[in-house]
Order: C-alpha cells, then sequence, then structure tokens
C-alpha cells in the first residue's frame, strides 16, 4: 500500500472514531446553526410581523364578533385569542418543520444534512428552536392585542403551572413535525398537499375557535392523538380557572398524555430519521429533485 493509501486511511479512521464530547460538540453547533436564522430573522425582515400577527388576528376577530352576537359567555372570547395564539405554533409545525426537508430537496441542500457528521435530528431541533422562538412572539402579540382590544381577563392562578403545559405541549407538537418532515420527504411532491390538507381540519379537531368538549365523543379521540388539542384544552383551564366550562380530561390527566406523546412522537421521528439517512445511503433517490 502507498503512503498515500495508508494517509488517506488513517485519516478515514480517525474521522470515524470520534469521542463523545467531539459528537455532542458537532449536533450542538447544528442545532445553533439552524436556529440562528430564524431568531436573526425576526429582525431582519420586519415585514413579517404585520403578515405574521396582523392578517391571522382577523380570522381571531371574526369569532369573536360571533360569539359576541350569539351573547356567548365571555371566556368564549379568552378561549379564542388563546386558540389563535396556539394555531401559530401549528401552523409553524406544518409549514417550516414538516415540509422543510422536501423544500431542501428541491433547492439541492439536502445532500449537504445527509454528508455532515451530524444527525439530522439536531438540524430538525434547531429549526424547532428557532420557530419556537419565532412564533412565540406573533402568539404573544395575538394575546396581547386580544387582551386589550376585546377586554379578555384572565383567571391564572397557577402560573408556573401553565408554563410548565405550554413547554410540555411544544415537546410532542414538534416531535410530530419531525416524524412528518420524514414522511414528507418520503412521499414527495404530495408534501405541499399534505401540508394543506392538516392546516385547517387541525383548527376544527384541535378546538381551536371553540371548547374541544363540544365535539362530543371524537373529543376523546382527538384529545388522544393531537398534542394541539391536549395542550389548548390543559391551557385553558389554567388560564381561566374560574370558568364553568370543564376541559375533556382534568389537567393531571391532559399532562400524562402530553408527557406520553413527548416520547412516542420523539422516538418515532428518530426511528423514521434513521430509516431515511439508510435509505439515502443504499439508493440515493432521496436527493433527487422532484422525486
Amino acid at each position: 500500500m502507498t503512503a498515500a493509501g495508508t494517509g488517506t486511511t488513517a485519516s478515514a479512521r480517525q474521522a470515524a472514531e470520534w469521542s463523545t464530547e467531539r459528537v455532542i460538540r458537532s449536533n450542538l453547533r447544528a442545532v445553533m446553526g439552524r436556529a440562528y436564522p430564524r431568531v436573526i430573522g425576526l429582525t431582519r425582515e420586519p415585514s413579517w410581523l404585520f403578515f405574521e400577527i396582523f392578517l391571522p388576528f382577523l380570522a381571531v376577530s371574526a369569532f369573536v364578533f360571533v360569539y359576541r352576537a350569539l351573547e356567548a359567555p365571555e371566556e368564549y372570547i379568552g378561549f379564542v385569542v388563546i386558540g389563535g395564539a396556539m394555531a401559530a405554533f401549528w401552523l409553524n409545525v406544518v409549514w417550516m418543520m414538516a415540509a422543510q426537508f422536501y423544500w431542501e430537496k428541491d433547492q439541492g441542500n439536502l445532500e449537504l444534512y445527509f454528508t455532515a457528521p451530524m444527525h439530522l435530528m439536531s438540524v430538525l431541533a434547531g429549526m424547532a428552536i428557532g420557530g419556537l422562538v419565532m412564533t412565540s412572539s406573533r402568539a404573544l402579540a395575538v394575546i396581547a392585542i386580544g387582551s386589550i382590544l376585546y377586554g379578555v381577563s384572565f383567571d391564572i392562578q397557577q402560573p408556573w403551572l401553565l408554563a410548565g403545559v405550554f413547554l410540555l405541549t411544544m415537546i410532542p407538537l414538534y416531535g410530530l413535525g419531525m416524524l412528518f418532515a420524514s414522511l414528507f420527504l418520503l412521499w414527495g411532491r404530495e408534501a405541499f398537499h399534505l401540508a394543506q390538507l392538516l392546516q385547517e381540519p387541525i383548527y376544527f379537531l384541535g378546538g381551536v375557535n371553540f371548547p374541544i368538549g363540544a365535539i362530543g365523543p371524537l373529543a376523546g379521540l382527538v384529545v388522544a392523538t393531537l398534542p394541539l388539542a391536549v395542550g389548548l384544552d390543559a391551557m385553558r383551564q389554567l388560564v381561566f380557572a374560574g370558568s364553568d366550562v370543564a376541559g375533556v380530561l382534568p389537567v393531571a390527566a391532559e399532562i400524562a398524555i402530553l408527557a406520553v406523546m413527548a416520547v412516542v412522537f420523539l422516538v418515532g421521528a428518530r426511528l423514521a430519521l434513521g430509516y431515511l439517512e439508510t435509505l439515502a445511503r443504499r439508493e440515493g433517490r432521496l436527493t433527487l429533485r422532484w422525486q
């Protein structure tokens, strides 16, 4: 064997034998690298704030006027405002998580993800963190404007529990987005249609604009499968503690459901991404445009 060949083999062996610390450091850099453009985009594109806050708030306002015309309890106005804020996170999951890998493939960037020394889940985790920060600004703005403009009064008796439920809701919600990212990439050109399909029906099934219990027996099935519905129902109970409108389940039970969902969706996403990497190396067709 030549000296050049020996050197190449030694370099390859050294690259393959990374320490645990180096692997963790590399994946953390990938997380920060993917989160950065979404966080910094808030200051570089101020026009996004208008389209991300004002236009969606019009839909929230429409339901507010409907409830007031029907002389519904004032809690329903608050339900709509909280639901409109949480809907922003679902849109972020569908359009900026689930369909992201397909768009990256269409732009020719997916090969970089498969060849870079990092796990694909680190890329999606960075997208989730950046998207969470970016979307939280819209959600807080919707709540603030709704509270001032429509006179919504909140009855929060356990603020730390409310914050914990919100963060726990985000884990399975973005875990579901990671799982969808793998499936959308496998299904190819149908990704755009699937993203549209998962938008409006979830508004209904998730009870974004009304209490979930209003849909009857179907509410139990929805609470068992959709993180947005579970988290939204629990947060409404905590935000409007004195309301006469009961939740589908007690808050403690919904917290347990969210914890189970977090494990299931994150493990499912990791298995799906591992299968994607194997398929990309074995067949090489995942990185071709229009496939």
